[in-house]
């Protein structure tokens, strides 16, 4: 960036923007944090407190890592003097066009206005705004301290510019920004955990295999894999030295019928019910941060490993999907 970012405004400090925070301060930015919540001191304490391990991990310094975290009583203190804002709050187009009205209207106008939005294309709540030029989606996948992609999706009247910006900023903070050239709800990452996670429903609903099996499946073959290569990739190399042509043209009539077979789960109440109890069954014996310790363990092992392999996904020459 022509002038580089040295304050963020945080919007929403639930899951994603505690993790925001963390990675921002982490990289030696002044971070502006505002929510409602009542605990929000606490809050931030014990993120900051759990991310800095991870982050040290990672190779940053998180020396004075809550010094640079400033908590602060409204949105408009928050983007004052901010040269980026990360917005993280509940996925609704009405009270997105509502916060980014008085986002435009206070923060400074170089700001970069950016949205956690994991469903909603920001054409969605900008099309009354008088400057919707600067506002764009930055989705990460949870937690984003660790996980690297930010999936970038202009709207239809975000400038270029502001795209250039963004992947920018997030290359600073050691992101992997993907820009997506078309909006389309649920964006890229989302849409394809949801397609795989019907089918993941279907075979437990059938009795297939429980949550745990399936679970097990995943991470000792397509997560293993799609981690290394993704699934062209691999499918290119499933076909030998033939590649995808190999691969495409004699396992493509097979593709098809299985593709035809795929279910389609319905989530009425009694589905979703089944659903809950299995999981519980599976792994309810165990806390949400004991599990999401573990995660997080397994997810930076993954990316060191990448790392000394040389073939870190910060290295893919190709960022525009």
């Amino acid at each position: 960036m022509s002038n580089t970012p040295t304050t963020v405004a945080v919007i929403g400090a639930g899951t994603i923007g505690l993790s925001w925070a963390a990675l921002f301060a982490g990289h030696g930015l002044q971070v502006r944090v505002t929510d409602p919540r009542p605990d929000l001191a606490e809050a931030v304490d014990t993120a900051l407190a759990e991310a800095a391990p991870q982050l040290a991990r990672q190779g940053l310094d998180t020396a004075g890592l809550a010094d640079r975290v400033h908590l602060v009583s409204d949105v408009v203190e928050a983007v004052r003097h901010a040269d980026v804002v990360q917005e993280n709050g509940p996925e609704n187009a009405a009270f997105k066009r509502e916060l980014f009205a008085t986002l435009v209207r206070e923060a400074p106008p170089h700001a970069l206005l950016l949205s956690s939005s994991s469903a909603i294309p920001s054409s969605a709540f900008t099309e009354e705004l008088d400057d919707a030029g600067r506002i764009l989606i930055g989705h990460p996948f949870n937690p984003p301290h660790l996980v690297p992609l930010v999936e970038v999706v202009p709207g239809r009247r975000t400038r270029e510019v502001s795209v250039t910006r963004a992947v920018e900023f997030y290359h600073s903070v050691g992101r992997v920004p993907v820009v997506e050239r078309k909006e389309i709800p649920g964006f890229v990452g989302n849409r394809l955990q949801n397609a795989l996670s019907r089918e993941a429903i279907h075979l437990v609903e059938q009795g297939v295999v429980s949550p745990s099996e399936l679970d097990a499946i995943m991470v000792n073959s397509l997560g293993l894999r799609w981690s290394a290569v993704g699934p062209f990739l691999g499918a290119h190399l499933g076909g030998g030295p033939g590649g995808y042509r190999h691969m495409a043209e004699h396992i493509g009539p097979s593709m098809q019928k299985m593709w035809d077979s795929l279910g389609r789960p319905e989530q009425s109440p009694d589905q979703t019910e089944r659903l809950i109890r299995a999981v519980e069954d599976a792994y309810g014996s165990r806390s949400y941060r004991d599990l999401s310790q573990e995660r997080d363990r397994k997810q930076l092992a993954v990316l060191g490993a990448l790392n000394n392999a040389g073939t870190t996904s910060n290295e893919n020459e190709e960022t525009r999907s």
